[in-house]
């Protein structure tokens, strides 16, 4: 079970919550917030599987070690904009950490999402469900446009660290996004790629 707090978060879900609260004394006994901003809602976990996903969406973000929940949290709200599904990998912020659901806005009942996947493993199985890998690097590779147009695998890698040298082989090929300033976070990042991705499907 996880916490959402907020009337507009809550209003969002597709489901009632298990327990609700408004009483302002249970919602500062139960916010991460200094100032409480509404009632909290508790609901049930709500994975999705590689194959739900691999199976249901043509577009998919994999996160690999972002560590930050409202990266995590915002590039899950870029994803629901845009109708694409996100893979986090071992080692990414927690889906239900509260500054991760915060900066969902909502978004965490409508993009379907699965957790602590192998990334290399992930890519793999994207392959054989036709879809085409595409690794997000700083410099040096192709322009966002350049993006196939059938379904695609972005993969954005962690604040510091980039994606791992072996991920980035796994993938079929590499994007970077043309920018004036030395680089965008994670967030900043997947949200441009899937926009381009999400364009190639409008009429």
């Amino acid at each position: 079970m996880f916490l959402v707090e907020g009337h507009s978060p809550i209003s969002e879900a597709r489901e009632k919550p298990r327990c609700f609260f408004s009483n302002l004394d249970d919602v500062k006994r139960l916010s991460a917030l200094k100032t409480p901003s509404g009632p909290v809602g508790v609901f049930p976990f709500l994975d999705a599987s590689p194959e739900e996903i691999l199976s249901n969406q043509d577009r998919v973000v994999l996160l690999h070690g972002v560590q930050d929940p409202g990266n995590v949290g915002t590039i899950i709200r870029a994803a629901h904009a845009f109708g694409a599904g996100v893979a986090l990998s071992t080692g990414c912020a927690d889906l239900y950490n509260p500054k991760t659901v915060r900066a969902t806005m909502g978004s965490i009942f409508h993009a379907p999402i699965v957790r602590e996947v192998d990334a290399i493993n992930f890519i793999n199985d994207s392959r054989g469900a036709n879809f085409t890998p595409v690794a997000a690097m700083l410099t040096g590779q192709e322009k966002p446009r350049s993006m196939p147009g059938d379904k695609v695998v972005i993969v954005v890698g962690s604040e510091g660290g980039g994606i791992p040298e072996e991920v980035v082989a796994a993938c079929e090929s590499s994007v970077t996004i043309p920018s004036q300033a030395a680089s965008l976070n994670a967030a900043m990042a997947a949200s441009v790629l899937l926009y381009e991705a999400y364009m190639r499907v409008l009429p």
